[in-house]
């Protein structure tokens, strides 16, 4: 679940400091983690596969920052829309390549036995497909948001948190749903040898 949460703090750092639709210096914070955390995976012998959406996510975030040095709102008062939208579309590209993103990050996490598995694969679909509908959706309430209240700063942080924390909650309970499953399998292989 950490890494998930390193995965994505870029974009949380991103959120937290854009509350105010001048996403500059939400979007240089972001984009210098994003460089750090590639540079420190890279180094560290992470995969490119397993780097998906920190790639993703240091190109959108270096974009806007350089964006933002001769705009300040380049993207106009929907910045924060549009930014979890690069995301929800990093993550259905990364299903429709057939590479969901969560793939690569699981691989490290389990023995490589498994990394062929049909099971272990369809798994990654489902992860992956969480985050992007959470998402999608979180896009569409940010957009619809920004047109028809732009001050409601309690109603954007609430959609923002429940934009990263439903689909982490999801994981957490998804990834302890297939552990109970696996732990199942391998006790009745035990008990039939």
């Amino acid at each position: 679940m950490l890494r998930y949460v390193r995965t994505f703090l870029p974009w949380i750092a991103f959120a937290a400091i854009t509350t105010n639709g001048e996403p500059r210096w939400g979007a240089i914070v972001g984009a210098l983690l994003s460089v750090v955390f590639i540079g420190y995976d890279l180094r560290k012998g992470h995969k490119w596969d397993a780097l998906i959406v920190e790639i993703s996510s240091g190109i959108f975030l270096v974009g806007l920052a350089a964006a933002t040095l001769w705009d300040p709102t380049p993207l106009g008062s929907y910045s924060t829309a549009i930014s979890i939208a690069w995301l929800a579309a990093t993550a259905w590209g990364s299903m429709l390549v057939k590479r969901p993103f969560t793939l690569g990050i699981a691989k490290g996490m389990v023995e490589p036995e498994l990394h062929t598995n049909p099971y272990f694969i369809r798994a990654a679909y489902v992860f992956t497909g969480a985050w992007a509908i959470g998402f999608t959706l979180t896009a569409i309430a940010l957009a619809v948001l920004n047109a028809y209240a732009p001050g409601a700063t309690v109603w954007l942080i609430a959609i923002k948190v429940a934009g990263f924390g439903v689909p982490a909650w999801f994981t957490g309970y998804y990834r302890g749903v297939l552990d109970k499953r696996r732990a199942a399998v391998q006790a009745a292989m035990a008990a039939a040898e």
